[in-house]
Parts: C-alpha cells; sequence; structure tokens
C-alpha cells in the first residue's frame, strides 16, 4: 500500500510555470499511468501557455480564483470547479487571487510532454 501525506512532498517549479508538489507520482510512488499534484500561483501569476502531446489533465480548483484559457476560450474560475484539459489542447491558467489547486495528468506528467510557442 502506497500512501504520501501532501507535507511530505518537496515544491518545485514545472516548466510551465507553475510551483507544484508531487503527491503520487513515477517519483514518489510505484505509479504508472498518471499522477497527481497540488500547484499554486500567487495572485496575478500565470503559467506559461503550452500543451502536452499525451496527457489529459484535470485541474480540481481547491482555493482562490483564476482565469482558465483553453484553445483561446477564457473561462473565470474558482473553489470545486473541475477543469477537463484535452491532449494537443494550448492552456493557461491566470490567478486573479492566491491559487491551488490539484493537477491529475494520464500519463504520468513530464518536462518532456510540455510544448511552448
Amino acid at each position: 500500500m502506497t500512501v504520501n501525506q501532501l507535507a511530505d512532498q518537496k515544491p518545485f517549479t514545472t516548466a510551465d510555470g507553475s510551483t507544484i508538489r508531487s503527491i503520487l507520482d513515477a517519483t514518489n510512488a510505484p505509479v504508472e499511468k498518471q499522477s497527481l499534484a497540488e500547484a499554486s500561483l500567487p495572485a496575478g501569476g500565470e503559467t506559461q501557455r503550452h500543451y502536452h502531446k499525451l496527457s489529459e489533465e484535470i485541474y480540481f480548483m481547491l482555493e482562490g480564483e483564476a482565469t482558465m484559457e483553453i484553445d483561446g476560450e477564457l473561462q473565470h474560475v474558482g473553489p470545486n470547479d473541475a477543469i477537463l484539459i484535452p491532449p494537443n489542447a494550448w492552456h493557461q491558467i491566470t490567478a486573479i487571487t492566491n491559487i491551488r489547486f490539484l493537477c491529475c495528468c494520464a500519463p504520468v506528467y513530464s518536462h518532456e510532454d510540455t510544448y511552448f510557442e
């Protein structure tokens, strides 16, 4: 059985500029097909617009307000919103207030699967 505590995970900056803590992924568990991380951005912060060729992502907003852009479509998002980001979809999240959200990727997130303009 694998049980990881969020508080035990060290934060790092992803290729898109967000700060994440991997909760369960190939670096800290015998995960093969998905990953789960907590991501955060300060008010006014944003990820660099990007896409993933392989990974389908789901963001689940825990705290704060943001603008989510997927393939040119903008939507205001906040706590308890779940956002589907299909593979090959350009996307960017911009924090209006400090935000914290869960990010699930399948297959497992990798920097090598992150592409920029």
